[in-house]
Protein backbone atom coordinates (compact mmCIF):
# COMPACT_ATOMS: atom_id res chain seq x y z
CA UNK A 1 0.00 0.00 0.00
CA UNK A 2 1.42 2.91 -1.52
CA UNK A 3 5.24 1.80 0.15
CA UNK A 4 4.26 1.54 3.44
CA UNK A 5 6.83 -0.54 5.55
CA UNK A 6 5.79 -3.56 7.89
CA UNK A 7 6.00 -1.54 10.78
CA UNK A 8 3.40 1.24 10.01
CA UNK A 9 1.37 -1.34 8.51
CA UNK A 10 1.49 -2.98 11.75
CA UNK A 11 -0.45 -0.02 12.88
CA UNK A 12 -3.28 0.12 11.14
CA UNK A 13 -6.07 -1.99 10.95
CA UNK A 14 -9.49 -3.04 9.09
CA UNK A 15 -12.79 -3.49 10.42
CA UNK A 16 -12.03 -1.91 13.74
CA UNK A 17 -15.64 -0.56 14.27
CA UNK A 18 -16.60 -4.46 14.07
CA UNK A 19 -14.63 -5.16 16.97
CA UNK A 20 -15.82 -5.88 20.15
CA UNK A 21 -14.66 -3.74 23.09
CA UNK A 22 -12.75 -6.23 24.16
CA UNK A 23 -11.17 -6.45 20.98
CA UNK A 24 -10.36 -3.19 20.08
CA UNK A 25 -8.67 -2.44 23.75
CA UNK A 26 -6.36 -5.75 22.93
CA UNK A 27 -5.54 -4.27 19.62
CA UNK A 28 -4.96 -0.80 21.08
CA UNK A 29 -2.69 -2.24 23.90
CA UNK A 30 -0.59 -4.24 21.46
CA UNK A 31 -0.24 -0.99 19.33
CA UNK A 32 0.15 1.74 21.77
CA UNK A 33 0.23 1.33 24.86
CA UNK A 34 3.32 1.41 26.55
CA UNK A 35 2.62 -0.61 29.46
CA UNK A 36 -0.12 -3.03 28.58
CA UNK A 37 -1.33 -3.87 31.52
CA UNK A 38 -1.19 -0.23 33.00
CA UNK A 39 -3.20 0.98 30.24
CA UNK A 40 -5.96 -1.60 30.13
CA UNK A 41 -6.24 -0.57 34.26
CA UNK A 42 -6.58 2.86 33.37
CA UNK A 43 -9.32 2.35 30.90
CA UNK A 44 -11.54 0.15 33.55
CA UNK A 45 -11.50 2.60 35.94
CA UNK A 46 -13.59 4.98 34.14
CA UNK A 47 -16.05 2.12 32.77
CA UNK A 48 -19.13 2.73 34.81
CA UNK A 49 -20.07 -0.50 37.09
CA UNK A 50 -23.54 0.22 36.31
CA UNK A 51 -24.26 -1.86 32.71
CA UNK A 52 -26.88 -0.41 31.80
CA UNK A 53 -25.37 2.78 32.12
CA UNK A 54 -22.25 2.26 30.28
CA UNK A 55 -23.93 0.85 27.71
CA UNK A 56 -26.15 4.29 27.06
CA UNK A 57 -22.63 6.14 27.04
CA UNK A 58 -21.11 3.47 24.92
CA UNK A 59 -23.93 4.55 22.18
CA UNK A 60 -23.61 7.93 22.27
CA UNK A 61 -20.52 7.56 19.70
CA UNK A 62 -18.35 5.04 18.24
CA UNK A 63 -15.54 3.38 19.43
CA UNK A 64 -16.47 3.95 22.68
CA UNK A 65 -13.47 1.77 24.79
CA UNK A 66 -14.40 4.06 28.29
CA UNK A 67 -15.33 7.03 29.69
CA UNK A 68 -13.14 10.52 30.16
CA UNK A 69 -14.56 12.43 33.09
CA UNK A 70 -14.62 16.04 33.73
CA UNK A 71 -15.17 17.25 36.83
CA UNK A 72 -19.29 18.42 37.32
CA UNK A 73 -19.68 21.13 40.30
CA UNK A 74 -22.07 24.20 41.27
CA UNK A 75 -21.57 27.51 41.27
CA UNK A 76 -24.17 28.70 43.61
CA UNK A 77 -26.21 32.14 44.91
CA UNK A 78 -26.60 33.42 40.82
CA UNK A 79 -29.70 35.98 40.87
CA UNK A 80 -31.06 36.15 37.46
CA UNK A 81 -34.37 38.57 36.57
CA UNK A 82 -35.15 38.07 40.52
CA UNK A 83 -34.87 34.53 40.63
CA UNK A 84 -32.09 32.52 41.92
CA UNK A 85 -29.73 29.70 40.81
CA UNK A 86 -27.55 27.69 41.55
CA UNK A 87 -25.45 26.52 37.94
CA UNK A 88 -24.53 23.03 37.05
CA UNK A 89 -20.37 23.52 35.38
CA UNK A 90 -18.77 20.67 33.19
CA UNK A 91 -14.85 22.11 33.43
CA UNK A 92 -11.35 20.98 34.12
CA UNK A 93 -9.79 24.63 34.39
CA UNK A 94 -8.82 25.63 37.68
CA UNK A 95 -10.55 28.26 39.46
CA UNK A 96 -13.51 28.83 37.06
CA UNK A 97 -16.04 27.38 39.42
CA UNK A 98 -14.81 29.49 42.17
CA UNK A 99 -14.30 32.86 39.84
CA UNK A 100 -17.97 32.27 39.05
CA UNK A 101 -19.02 31.50 42.62
CA UNK A 102 -17.29 34.47 43.87
CA UNK A 103 -18.66 36.70 41.04
CA UNK A 104 -22.58 35.45 41.68
CA UNK A 105 -22.18 36.31 45.37
CA UNK A 106 -20.76 39.85 44.69
CA UNK A 107 -23.79 40.73 42.06
CA UNK A 108 -26.28 38.84 44.38
CA UNK A 109 -25.68 41.79 46.98
CA UNK A 110 -26.10 44.39 44.15
CA UNK A 111 -29.24 43.51 42.61
CA UNK A 112 -28.27 40.19 40.69
CA UNK A 113 -27.61 40.11 36.64
CA UNK A 114 -30.91 41.18 34.36
CA UNK A 115 -31.23 39.62 31.21
CA UNK A 116 -33.08 39.30 28.24
CA UNK A 117 -33.36 37.25 24.68
CA UNK A 118 -33.10 39.83 21.90
CA UNK A 119 -34.25 37.14 19.14
CA UNK A 120 -34.67 33.35 18.63
CA UNK A 121 -34.65 32.82 14.86
CA UNK A 122 -31.85 29.90 13.11
CA UNK A 123 -30.31 29.30 9.57
CA UNK A 124 -29.64 26.94 7.43
CA UNK A 125 -28.92 27.16 3.77
CA UNK A 126 -29.04 25.05 0.41
CA UNK A 127 -26.09 26.11 -0.98
CA UNK A 128 -26.27 25.60 -5.34
CA UNK A 129 -24.04 26.36 -8.36
CA UNK A 130 -26.39 27.52 -11.21
CA UNK A 131 -24.12 28.85 -14.79
CA UNK A 132 -27.96 30.50 -16.40
CA UNK A 133 -29.71 33.26 -16.61
CA UNK A 134 -29.75 35.16 -12.93
CA UNK A 135 -33.15 36.46 -14.21
CA UNK A 136 -34.69 32.69 -14.72
CA UNK A 137 -33.34 31.62 -11.44
CA UNK A 138 -35.24 34.23 -9.76
CA UNK A 139 -38.12 33.70 -11.67
CA UNK A 140 -38.01 30.15 -10.80
CA UNK A 141 -37.20 30.52 -7.38
CA UNK A 142 -40.52 33.00 -7.11
CA UNK A 143 -42.69 30.61 -9.03
CA UNK A 144 -41.56 27.13 -6.53
CA UNK A 145 -41.23 29.36 -3.32
CA UNK A 146 -44.58 27.92 -1.42
CA UNK A 147 -43.97 24.38 -2.43
CA UNK A 148 -40.51 24.85 -1.02
CA UNK A 149 -42.22 25.12 2.05
CA UNK A 150 -44.55 22.51 1.43
CA UNK A 151 -42.27 19.73 0.55
CA UNK A 152 -41.22 20.53 4.19
CA UNK A 153 -45.04 19.89 6.12
CA UNK A 154 -44.28 16.45 7.03
CA UNK A 155 -41.31 17.49 8.93
CA UNK A 156 -42.41 20.74 10.26
CA UNK A 157 -45.91 19.63 11.51
CA UNK A 158 -45.38 19.19 15.43
CA UNK A 159 -42.92 21.95 15.20
CA UNK A 160 -45.23 24.32 13.88
CA UNK A 161 -47.85 23.08 16.71
CA UNK A 162 -45.25 24.37 18.94
CA UNK A 163 -44.97 27.70 17.33
CA UNK A 164 -42.00 26.71 15.34
CA UNK A 165 -40.89 26.00 11.79
CA UNK A 166 -40.13 27.82 8.89
CA UNK A 167 -39.94 31.74 9.05
CA UNK A 168 -38.62 33.07 5.34
CA UNK A 169 -36.79 31.34 2.55
CA UNK A 170 -34.55 33.48 0.22
CA UNK A 171 -32.21 33.16 -2.75
CA UNK A 172 -28.95 34.67 -2.35
CA UNK A 173 -26.94 35.62 -5.00
CA UNK A 174 -23.23 34.93 -3.87
CA UNK A 175 -21.45 35.44 -7.33
CA UNK A 176 -19.01 38.22 -6.24
CA UNK A 177 -17.69 35.59 -3.91
CA UNK A 178 -17.68 32.60 -6.02
CA UNK A 179 -18.50 31.91 -9.27
CA UNK A 180 -22.04 30.48 -10.05
CA UNK A 181 -22.77 30.27 -6.35
CA UNK A 182 -25.96 31.12 -5.07
CA UNK A 183 -27.95 30.02 -1.51
CA UNK A 184 -31.67 29.31 -0.70
CA UNK A 185 -31.48 30.82 2.84
CA UNK A 186 -33.59 29.83 5.24
CA UNK A 187 -34.51 31.08 8.77
CA UNK A 188 -36.11 28.77 11.43
CA UNK A 189 -37.91 29.25 14.58
CA UNK A 190 -37.59 25.80 16.84
CA UNK A 191 -38.75 26.44 20.33
CA UNK A 192 -37.21 24.64 23.29
CA UNK A 193 -35.46 22.32 20.54
CA UNK A 194 -31.60 23.45 19.79
CA UNK A 195 -33.19 22.00 15.97
CA UNK A 196 -29.92 20.82 14.16
CA UNK A 197 -31.68 17.86 12.94
CA UNK A 198 -35.27 19.29 12.25
CA UNK A 199 -33.48 21.71 10.29
CA UNK A 200 -31.20 19.61 8.25
CA UNK A 201 -34.09 17.78 7.37
CA UNK A 202 -36.29 20.92 6.36
CA UNK A 203 -33.05 21.73 4.20
CA UNK A 204 -32.61 18.71 2.51
CA UNK A 205 -36.37 18.12 1.56
CA UNK A 206 -36.20 22.37 0.21
CA UNK A 207 -33.00 20.82 -1.95
CA UNK A 208 -35.02 17.90 -3.37
CA UNK A 209 -37.95 19.74 -4.18
CA UNK A 210 -35.74 22.62 -5.64
CA UNK A 211 -33.24 20.92 -7.58
CA UNK A 212 -33.66 20.99 -11.72
CA UNK A 213 -31.90 20.47 -14.76
CA UNK A 214 -29.23 23.33 -14.72
CA UNK A 215 -29.41 23.61 -10.62
CA UNK A 216 -26.19 21.80 -9.10
CA UNK A 217 -27.39 21.11 -5.65
CA UNK A 218 -23.44 21.58 -3.15
CA UNK A 219 -24.76 20.50 0.43
CA UNK A 220 -27.62 21.32 2.67
CA UNK A 221 -26.90 22.21 6.58
CA UNK A 222 -27.74 24.59 9.12
CA UNK A 223 -25.67 27.65 10.17
CA UNK A 224 -23.85 27.42 13.55
CA UNK A 225 -23.49 31.09 13.20
CA UNK A 226 -27.13 32.73 14.27
CA UNK A 227 -27.12 35.97 15.01
CA UNK A 228 -30.79 36.48 15.28
CA UNK A 229 -30.48 33.74 17.96
CA UNK A 230 -29.28 36.95 20.52
CA UNK A 231 -29.06 36.93 23.94
CA UNK A 232 -28.01 40.36 26.62
CA UNK A 233 -26.94 40.00 29.99
CA UNK A 234 -26.39 42.74 32.47
CA UNK A 235 -25.16 43.83 36.14
CA UNK A 236 -24.69 47.66 37.24
CA UNK A 237 -24.07 49.21 40.23
CA UNK A 238 -22.76 52.82 41.63
CA UNK A 239 -19.65 52.97 41.11
CA UNK A 240 -19.00 53.41 44.81
CA UNK A 241 -19.39 49.84 45.41
CA UNK A 242 -17.59 48.91 42.82
CA UNK A 243 -14.17 48.09 45.13
CA UNK A 244 -13.55 48.81 48.55
CA UNK A 245 -10.26 50.69 47.80
CA UNK A 246 -10.72 53.57 45.23
CA UNK A 247 -13.41 52.26 43.63
CA UNK A 248 -13.78 55.03 40.66
CA UNK A 249 -9.88 54.20 39.97
CA UNK A 250 -10.38 50.47 39.43
CA UNK A 251 -14.04 50.90 37.76
CA UNK A 252 -12.22 53.09 35.32
CA UNK A 253 -9.71 50.14 34.51
CA UNK A 254 -11.67 47.73 34.37
CA UNK A 255 -13.83 49.72 31.11
CA UNK A 256 -10.09 50.48 30.20
CA UNK A 257 -9.22 46.50 30.19
CA UNK A 258 -12.82 46.29 28.43
CA UNK A 259 -12.03 49.23 25.80
CA UNK A 260 -8.74 46.91 25.16
CA UNK A 261 -10.29 43.96 24.32
CA UNK A 262 -12.80 45.58 21.63
CA UNK A 263 -9.77 46.97 19.75
CA UNK A 264 -6.67 44.41 20.11
CA UNK A 265 -7.60 41.14 18.76
CA UNK A 266 -4.46 39.65 20.42
CA UNK A 267 -6.10 40.77 23.87
CA UNK A 268 -9.90 39.72 22.85
CA UNK A 269 -9.25 36.09 22.06
CA UNK A 270 -7.84 35.61 25.82
CA UNK A 271 -10.59 38.06 26.73
CA UNK A 272 -13.13 35.66 24.55
CA UNK A 273 -11.83 32.85 25.92
CA UNK A 274 -12.39 33.66 29.42
CA UNK A 275 -15.90 34.53 28.85
CA UNK A 276 -16.44 30.73 27.05
CA UNK A 277 -14.62 29.53 30.32
CA UNK A 278 -17.90 29.63 32.04
CA UNK A 279 -20.18 29.34 28.90
CA UNK A 280 -18.78 26.27 27.57
CA UNK A 281 -19.20 24.31 30.95
CA UNK A 282 -22.62 25.02 31.36
CA UNK A 283 -23.28 24.39 28.03
CA UNK A 284 -21.46 20.79 28.46
CA UNK A 285 -23.39 20.51 31.65
CA UNK A 286 -26.66 20.94 30.37
CA UNK A 287 -25.94 18.56 27.19
CA UNK A 288 -25.81 21.03 24.57
CA UNK A 289 -23.24 21.60 21.39
CA UNK A 290 -20.76 23.84 23.21
CA UNK A 291 -18.38 23.71 19.89
CA UNK A 292 -21.64 25.14 17.80
CA UNK A 293 -21.79 27.67 20.51
CA UNK A 294 -18.04 28.39 20.69
CA UNK A 295 -17.70 28.63 16.78
CA UNK A 296 -20.89 30.66 16.63
CA UNK A 297 -19.49 33.47 19.63
CA UNK A 298 -15.93 33.97 18.09
CA UNK A 299 -17.91 34.66 14.51
CA UNK A 300 -20.07 37.12 16.26
CA UNK A 301 -17.21 38.63 17.87
CA UNK A 302 -15.56 39.36 13.99
CA UNK A 303 -19.09 40.47 12.83
CA UNK A 304 -17.64 44.16 11.20
CA UNK A 305 -14.16 42.06 10.17
CA UNK A 306 -12.13 42.60 13.53
CA UNK A 307 -11.90 40.25 16.39
CA UNK A 308 -13.34 42.32 19.26
CA UNK A 309 -14.36 41.68 22.63
CA UNK A 310 -18.35 40.03 23.40
CA UNK A 311 -18.43 42.38 26.19
CA UNK A 312 -19.09 46.11 27.20
CA UNK A 313 -18.59 47.69 30.03
CA UNK A 314 -19.58 51.82 30.46
CA UNK A 315 -19.58 54.20 33.56
CA UNK A 316 -22.13 56.67 33.17
CA UNK A 317 -21.98 59.43 35.80
CA UNK A 318 -21.86 57.58 39.07
CA UNK A 319 -23.21 54.12 37.56
CA UNK A 320 -20.73 51.13 36.62
CA UNK A 321 -22.56 48.79 33.73
CA UNK A 322 -21.07 46.10 32.18
CA UNK A 323 -23.20 43.59 30.22
CA UNK A 324 -22.97 41.17 27.21
CA UNK A 325 -24.61 40.16 24.12
CA UNK A 326 -23.81 36.72 21.91
CA UNK A 327 -25.77 34.50 19.86
CA UNK A 328 -26.53 30.93 21.58
CA UNK A 329 -28.24 28.09 19.71
CA UNK A 330 -29.65 26.26 22.84
CA UNK A 331 -31.95 23.57 23.63
CA UNK A 332 -34.06 21.58 26.31
CA UNK A 333 -35.86 18.86 24.65
CA UNK A 334 -34.55 16.31 22.17
CA UNK A 335 -30.29 14.99 22.21
CA UNK A 336 -28.09 14.86 25.12
CA UNK A 337 -30.26 16.85 27.46
CA UNK A 338 -32.87 13.98 27.95
CA UNK A 339 -30.54 11.27 27.60
CA UNK A 340 -28.03 12.16 29.38
CA UNK A 341 -28.08 11.31 32.74
CA UNK A 342 -26.38 14.51 34.14
CA UNK A 343 -27.48 16.41 31.72
CA UNK A 344 -31.05 15.80 32.70
CA UNK A 345 -30.32 16.41 36.49
CA UNK A 346 -28.55 19.83 35.07
CA UNK A 347 -31.71 20.90 33.58
CA UNK A 348 -33.99 19.63 36.99
CA UNK A 349 -31.22 22.01 38.94
CA UNK A 350 -31.81 24.82 36.59
CA UNK A 351 -35.20 24.52 37.31
CA UNK A 352 -36.27 22.72 34.13
CA UNK A 353 -35.64 25.91 32.03
CA UNK A 354 -37.35 26.95 28.26
CA UNK A 355 -34.38 27.04 25.92
CA UNK A 356 -34.78 30.76 26.15
CA UNK A 357 -34.61 30.51 30.20
CA UNK A 358 -31.50 28.64 28.94
CA UNK A 359 -29.91 31.11 26.39
CA UNK A 360 -29.76 33.49 29.88
CA UNK A 361 -28.75 31.62 32.29
CA UNK A 362 -25.33 30.81 29.79
CA UNK A 363 -25.33 34.20 29.00
CA UNK A 364 -24.63 35.55 32.67
CA UNK A 365 -22.58 32.70 33.48
CA UNK A 366 -20.27 33.74 30.57
CA UNK A 367 -20.54 37.67 31.42
CA UNK A 368 -19.91 36.47 35.43
CA UNK A 369 -16.61 34.27 34.56
CA UNK A 370 -15.38 37.52 32.59
CA UNK A 371 -16.37 39.69 35.58
CA UNK A 372 -14.09 37.68 37.99
CA UNK A 373 -10.94 37.44 35.53
CA UNK A 374 -11.11 41.43 34.59
CA UNK A 375 -11.64 42.58 38.20
CA UNK A 376 -8.58 40.14 39.41
CA UNK A 377 -6.78 41.55 36.10
CA UNK A 378 -6.93 45.14 37.28
CA UNK A 379 -6.65 44.57 40.98
CA UNK A 380 -5.10 41.75 42.47
CA UNK A 381 -3.56 40.33 39.19
CA UNK A 382 -5.35 36.81 37.71
CA UNK A 383 -2.35 34.66 39.69
CA UNK A 384 -3.27 35.34 42.69
CA UNK A 385 -6.73 33.05 42.92
CA UNK A 386 -4.87 30.59 40.35
CA UNK A 387 -1.84 29.80 41.79
CA UNK A 388 -4.04 28.23 44.41
CA UNK A 389 -5.71 25.25 42.10
CA UNK A 390 -2.16 25.31 40.01
CA UNK A 391 -0.51 24.00 43.34
CA UNK A 392 -2.90 21.67 44.57
CA UNK A 393 -2.76 20.36 40.52
CA UNK A 394 1.26 19.93 40.98
CA UNK A 395 0.49 18.61 44.35
CA UNK A 396 -1.91 15.93 43.11
CA UNK A 397 0.71 15.17 40.50
CA UNK A 398 3.34 14.61 42.54
CA UNK A 399 1.50 12.19 44.81
CA UNK A 400 1.69 14.53 47.78
CA UNK A 401 -0.75 12.99 50.92
CA UNK A 402 -2.76 14.92 53.42
CA UNK A 403 -0.15 15.94 55.52
CA UNK A 404 2.43 16.82 52.89
CA UNK A 405 -0.32 19.44 50.91
CA UNK A 406 -1.26 21.12 54.26
CA UNK A 407 2.18 21.41 54.91
CA UNK A 408 3.21 22.99 50.88
CA UNK A 409 0.43 25.16 50.49
CA UNK A 410 0.76 26.97 53.78
CA UNK A 411 4.76 27.53 52.97
CA UNK A 412 3.89 28.73 49.39
CA UNK A 413 1.14 31.72 50.54
CA UNK A 414 1.95 34.82 48.53
CA UNK A 415 5.05 32.91 46.40
CA UNK A 416 5.67 31.96 42.40
CA UNK A 417 4.69 28.81 41.93
CA UNK A 418 6.10 26.62 39.92
CA UNK A 419 6.41 22.64 39.34
CA UNK A 420 10.21 22.64 39.94
CA UNK A 421 9.72 24.50 42.96
CA UNK A 422 7.17 22.42 44.66
CA UNK A 423 9.17 19.06 43.71
CA UNK A 424 12.01 20.24 45.41
CA UNK A 425 10.23 21.38 48.45
CA UNK A 426 8.41 17.97 48.40
CA UNK A 427 11.40 16.33 48.28
CA UNK A 428 13.03 18.07 51.61
CA UNK A 429 10.11 17.54 53.05
CA UNK A 430 10.22 13.56 53.00
CA UNK A 431 13.87 13.76 52.80
CA UNK A 432 13.65 15.15 56.32
CA UNK A 433 11.20 12.83 57.64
Amino acid sequence: MYGLNKTIMSKLVKGFSKFSKVEKINWLAENFFLDKDSGIRTLEQYVNKDSKLQQLHDEFIENTISNFYVPYAIAPNFLINGKPYAIPMAIEESSVVAAAALTAKFWSDRGGFKAEVISTRKVGQVHFIYKGSPEALESYFQAVKDDLIKATDHITENMRKRGGGIVAIELRDKRESLDDYYQLHVIFETGDSMGANFINSCLEAIASSFEKEGIQIVMSILSNYVPECLVRAEVSCKVQDFFPENPRLYAEKFVQAVDIARIEPFRAVTHNKGIMNGIDAVVLATGNDFRAVAAGAHAYASRDGQYRSLTDARIIEEDFIFSIELPLSLGTVGGLTKLHPLAKLSMEILQNPTAKDLMQIVAVAGLAQNFAALRALTTTGIQQGHMKMHLLNILNQLEANVHEKEVITKAFTGKTVSHSAVAEYLHSLRTDQ
